[in-house]
Formats: structure tokens, C-alpha cells, sequence
């Protein structure tokens, strides 16, 4: 996809004429960037930003370098999560974007295509495994055209404000599984927040490193697998010390068992990324209210 269009692409791919197109840019109704020369360069995020709020379609989403059918099919979720599933049992990446442009520029939220689509597809491909009807690789591989498709997604959502809040976050040593931390950060960045999936497999000294660095107001912190409980809890217990106070620590997933959340401290628990935005908006709210 290229990321930022020529009036003329943005007309052809939304069958307007390109006068309408340089009308709008120069209203301020499609946010536009100039080149030096004066020329109207419109973002590919604003241009969907636009059409989401918009009565305008996508005719031609190919001069986007998008799939040739994307807003032309209207998807329930439910029904999305079921063909979202079987395109990734089938490889199929051309469908799984597909499907998931197709729910964004439906208006569908970024939480929302997070939990009751990826999340919940992966879960069923979870259980059909451990019934043997599907194999590692499938999950595997659906795993690698997921994160595609979130990087992909990524760059049609709008940059936050230059003021936007940070939040970083990522997963601890020995966890490998990317998909959640890349959820989480996505759906912060739809929230307005400057947020950064700093990676997986990351020791927690490195994560005391991040936070020092960048200054977060959240901190992030998805664990689907823990190596050694104890130690897992004495070095999250020394970063939480360390900068608890001035950090709003927010943890999740499916390792993080009620045994463990007892002896811990942290801001918020998040069973779901719907949760975490919520709570990421509350405190975005307060920071509002607190400078009025």
C-alpha cells in the first residue's frame, strides 16, 4: 500500500472527481500534508478515517493497493470471526485482510475486531487442535498472517496527537507469543494514546530500561507463558517498586492466574483488550479533566 496518495488516486479509488478531492483537502475535511512544491499528499489513514465517518465508499480499493473487494462486503461479526477462522486454517491471507478491512471500514472497533475475531478465532483453532482437527503449523502460520494483517491495519489508523500520552509494553523473558502485545498496542493507538509494543522475550531489566527511557503513563504487560513462577514474581515485584507510583501498570493473559494476581500489585487486570481500552480512556479522561 502506498502510504500517502495523490488527489488523483484518492478520486479514482472513491469514484469523486479529483476537483472535489483538492476542495476537501483545502476545507480541512480530509487532513492533507504538502510537498514542497505545494502539492496535496493525503495519508491513507486519513482517507480511511474519512470514509469510516463518511457516506463515500471505496470503488477501487486496488489503486490503494488493498484487496479488489475490500468494502464491498458487509460482515456481521460473528459470521467474520467464522470465515476469518477458516481462511487462516487455509492460509488464505488475501481473505483474512480481506475480512478485517472490510469489519474497519465498517466502523467496527479496533477492540472489538481484536477480541471477537482474532482472539476468538485463534481460540477455536486452540480446541480443533486439541481435538486433532487441525495441525501446529496451521496455528503457526495463521500466527504470521495475523500479525501481517495487524501491521497492515496499523497503518490505516490515524497518528495520535503529538501530546498523546505514551504507553509501552510488551511480554516478559521466555514468552514468545506476539500477537496480544501487538493487539494491545493497536488498539491504544485507536485510543489516542503514542503506544509501543516494545517486542517479546524481553528480561524485566530491559523492561526497567524502557520504562526509564521513555516515561510511560502505562505500562503493558502480556503474559501468555511464565518459565518459573517465583522468579517471574520476585523481578515483576522489583519493577513495580521501582516505578509503580508514577506508572500505571496494566497486565493480562492466560498465565497470569489468580494465584499469581494475589501476589502482585498493579493497576488494572485485563482479561480482554476491550477492558484495557476502557481502562486506558478513563485515564485519559482524568488527564482532561485535571488540566481544564
Amino acid at each position: 500500500m502506498n502510504e500517502f496518495l495523490t488527489p488523483k488516486q484518492v478520486s479514482r479509488a472513491i469514484q469523486v472527481s479529483e476537483s472535489s478531492v483538492k476542495r476537501w483537502c483545502d476545507k480541512g475535511i480530509i487532513p492533507t500534508q504538502y510537498t514542497g512544491g505545494g502539492h496535496r499528499r493525503i495519508a491513507l489513514s486519513e482517507l480511511i478515517e474519512f470514509l469510516r465517518s463518511s457516506k463515500h465508499q471505496l470503488i477501487r480499493p486496488e489503486v490503494l493497493g488493498l484487496p479488489a473487494t475490500t468494502g464491498q462486503t458487509v460482515w456481521v461479526i460473528d459470521r467474520a470471526t467464522d470465515q476469518f477462522t477458516d481462511a487462516l486454517l487455509k492460509g488464505d491471507e488475501e481473505q483474512c485482510r480481506q475480512i478485517i478491512l472490510d469489519l474497519y471500514l465498517a466502523e467496527h472497533c479496533i477492540s472489538s475486531i481484536c477480541d471477537l475475531v482474532f482472539a476468538k478465532a485463534f481460540s477455536i483453532i486452540g480446541d480443533r487442535w486439541v481435538c486433532g482437527d487441525a495441525e501446529v503449523y496451521q496455528e503457526r502460520y495463521g500466527c504470521e498472517v495475523s500479525l501481517r494483517v495487524l501491521h497492515e491495519l496499523r497503518t490505516l489508523i490515524p497518528h495520535p496527537p503529538a501530546e498523546a500520552p505514551v504507553a509501552i509494553g510488551g511480554t516478559p523473558e521466555g514468552d514468545l507469543y506476539s500477537l496480544p502485545t501487538t493487539m494491545v498496542e493497536l488498539v491504544l493507538r485507536d485510543t489516542k494514546w503514542n503506544a509501543l509494543s516494545l517486542g517479546t522475550n524481553l528480561p524485566f531489566a530491559t523492561l526497567g530500561a524502557a520504562i526509564k527511557q521513555h516515561r510511560p503513563r502505562i505500562f503493558w504487560l502480556s503474559v501468555s507463558y511464565i518459565k518459573k513462577e517465583p522468579e517471574f514474581i520476585q523481578k515483576y515485584t522489583e519493577l513495580y517498586d521501582e516505578f509503580g507510583l508514577d506508572v500505571a501498570f496494566v497486565v493480562g493473559g492466560r498465565a497470569m492466574t489468580e494465584s499469581i494476581r494475589q501476589q502482585i500489585q498493579y493497576s488494572a487486570f485485563c482479561d480482554n483488550v476491550r477492558h484495557l481500552e476502557s481502562f486506558a480512556q478513563t485515564i485519559l479522561n482524568t488527564t482532561e479533566k485535571h488540566s481544564d
